[in-house]
């Protein structure tokens, strides 16, 4: 069977669940955004409201999240008219595949999808058939555009896996080379930035400690504070990018510092390794204003006119709907559906 060809195609999603931290910019929006600068390669980006829904969400909590990440995305550098943003639920080929790779996936794959177990813990009878089955739903996003290659976190490049598996049994049990393999991307100094109180977790906005994150609204006088009251330990920085091993506060800031300044960990230890952190925070800190100021401002400009954010929402699903219909009206065709549209 000759091999099919797919054009390169980039897509990722986030949750519209409120409250943009520094880890979403730096693990996510930043890297989307340089994602539109590789030649050759279409970017399409999707706030994925449908996951949202799987635990419940205040409607009106929902309408503004939503709104607010999409500015979040725009602010932070992603062009609506060189990618592809919108909203999961105005593409109905989302949750149309996603029934279909129900039917293809097994139970003992979901049942082995760690970030469910986390999520769900004890109470994982209680919890809503969504939540249990949203891996194959992200599987729809991303094969419903055909896409090569999915920017992530470490902590969800198992589901791209799963992505993988789900296109390899549709193929190999209707003997089509129809969906790619999508590669997962994971890449950056800080894609999983850590809280600024405890390097060994993850920065979170339900952390109940606010000093623990840098919230992308933030102003400029509290991303100072933050950064200067973020716990470190009393050693100063290494002289070698060796010397942050067990020392998780130290590495977090190291990290965050190179992915604000496009830089490497080892080139900032190279610049700043001997310092104190009473001299290296105040660095930290006026880097990270000079880089979340704009962010934050252009978030609340746009948050001002809801409705041209649903107007810039509402075209780029009709842009997603014209690349995701044809797919799945194949797809139809394949599975043996008449008159698949």
């Amino acid at each position: 069977m000759a091999e099919v060809v797919h054009t390169p195609r980039v897509f990722s999603g986030i949750q519209p669940s409120g409250g943009l931290t520094l880890g979403n910019y730096l693990g996510a929006l930043k890297r989307f955004a340089e994602a539109q600068d590789r030649g050759g390669i279409e970017t399409v980006y999707c706030i994925v409201d449908m996951h949202a829904i799987t635990v419940w969400q205040d409607p009106d909590k929902l309408t503004r999240a939503t709104r607010e990440l999409a500015a979040g995305f725009i602010a932070s550098g992603v062009d609506p008219v060189r990618s592809i943003l919108f909203n999961q639920s105005q593409v109905p080929a989302h949750a149309q595949l996603g029934w279909i790779f129900n039917c293809v996936a097994r139970l003992g794959w979901m049942q082995r999808m760690t970030q469910f177990k986390d999520k769900a813990g004890k109470n994982s009878e209680n919890v809503s058939l969504g939540l249990f089955a949203y891996p194959a739903l992200m599987a729809a996003d991303i094969l419903v555009y055909h896409a090569t290659h999915v920017p992530v976190g470490e902590d969800q490049k198992q589901h791209v896996e799963l992505t993988r598996d789900i296109a390899a049994k549709f193929n190999n049990d209707y003997g089509v080379e129809f969906f790619p393999s999508p590669e997962p991307v994971i890449e950056g100094a800080a894609t999983r930035v850590m809280s600024l109180r405890d390097g060994t977790k993850k920065m979170s906005k339900s952390d109940p400690s606010d000093m623990s994150r840098i919230n992308l609204t933030d102003d400029a006088d509290t991303v100072a504070k933050k950064i200067r009251k973020a716990k470190t330990d009393p050693e100063p920085l290494p002289e070698t990018i060796e010397g942050l091993e067990g020392r998780p506060e130290a590495r977090n800031l190291v990290n965050i510092y190179a992915a604000l300044a496009d830089l490497t960990p080892e080139q900032v230890i190279a610049e700043h390794g001997g310092q104190q952190f009473g001299s290296f925070k105040p660095s930290l800190a006026d880097l990270a204003v000079a880089r979340l100021a704009p962010i934050s401002t252009e978030m609340s400009r746009l948050m001002q006119d809801p409705a041209e954010i649903d107007r810039i929402l509402a075209d780029g699903a009709e842009r997603a709907n014209a690349i995701a219909a044809p797919i799945l009206k194949r797809t139809c065709e394949i599975v043996g559906m008449v008159g698949a549209r």
